[in-house]
């Protein structure tokens, strides 16, 4: 892609299945990513642990959305290596004002311990990064997150690459025909990533989950 990199040339890669990353967070470059095995979070094949249940029910945390996005992408920033620089970092807060870009929070003690953020088009949900400061805040911020995007309408969970941690949550591969088959379905239906309303509490939550898996 040839044009200058701005939030509109973004969304237009998204809609085509690839999106941007830097080699590192001093790096002036940019580069684009087409996985030839693209990692997907079924919506509902969320995997909450007995662990990750008794987390939950804790009540030791409040969620919020949109709230704190910079704050969200400068946690998921840090660590030794990352792939976010600044012009990342510049162009998903361009995103985020656009009405475009997600992110939702775990608060502890009046601290942002833990989050997640990604972009929203269509029925598609691109997740970019999380982050963890306390045990399982990352873990909680994406029960939350799934729980949003069902309740929203959305039919695409991409998490762009399967780690082993995103795997014991319900994460799977599938090969790239597959992905750009379901990024156009996608695309062709729409979502809405406030239309849940308040949050849920964590009873809500977790009677929900177990309905659904």
């Amino acid at each position: 892609m040839e044009e200058p990199l701005t939030p509109e040339t973004l969304l237009r890669a998204y809609a085509i299945g690839i999106f941007p990353m830097a080699e590192e967070r001093e790096s002036d470059q940019i580069f684009w990513v087409d996985p030839r095995r693209r990692g997907i979070l079924p919506l509902n094949n969320f995997h909450i642990s007995r662990s990750l249940r008794r987390r939950i029910r804790r009540e030791d945390y409040t969620i919020r959305t949109n709230s704190a996005f910079s704050a969200v992408v400068a946690g998921c920033a840090e660590r030794e290596e990352t792939w976010i620089n600044a012009q990342i970092a510049d162009l998903y807060e361009a995103l985020h004002l656009a009405g475009f870009a997600h992110s939702l929070e775990v608060w502890q003690d009046g601290a942002l311990t833990g989050g997640v953020y990604g972009v929203a088009l269509g029925a598609a949900f691109f997740g970019e990064s999380m982050f963890s400061r306390r045990t399982d805040a990352s873990k909680v911020a994406l029960a939350y997150l799934v729980d949003r995007l069902r309740l929203g309408g959305f039919t695409l969970f991409d998490t762009q690459f399967v780690t082993e941690h995103l795997r014991r949550l319900g994460a799977v591969e599938i090969g790239r025909a597959e992905y750009h088959r379901r990024l156009i379905a996608a695309l062709e239906s729409a979502a809405d990533f406030d239309a849940a309303g308040p949050l849920p509490s964590p009873q809500e939550l977790l009677q929900r989950s177990t309905q659904i898996s």
